[in-house]
């Protein structure tokens, strides 16, 4: 390849790459890093201290598992901005929910 061509070529694939990453969507990932983790619960509180930080939550989901002994229960609170993960009274997790219908998050469950 001649070296002129490749100045020429290296260009073109750098604005490629740029034009690509300028219409690329919105990832919940990206979002949930901007944002503040103080705005969301921490691991180990229970549910009391989660509803006298947060407030009711809009949605209790039924609770998961709890047939054996080796299975805790788990049970699911849906705030507008996240949904809590509790294991027995305690969360163990807190997940951001999706801010619009545009924004890229993570594949639906296998049922």
């Amino acid at each position: 390849m001649n070296v002129n061509k490749r100045f020429v070529a290296v260009p073109l694939f750098a604005l490629l790459a740029l034009a690509g990453t300028a219409a690329a969507d919105t990832l919940l990932v990206e979002r949930v890093q901007e944002e503040n983790r103080a705005a969301m619960p921490a691991r180990g509180q229970t549910m009391a201290q989660v509803e006298a930080s947060y407030g009711a939550p809009s949605e209790k989901l039924e609770s998961q598992g709890g047939q054996k002994r080796q299975w805790p229960t788990i049970n699911r609170w849906v705030y507008p901005a996240f949904t809590v993960y509790f294991e027995k009274s305690k969360v163990i997790d807190v997940v951001a929910n999706k801010a619009s219908a545009e924004e890229v998050g993570p594949k639906p469950p296998i049922r």
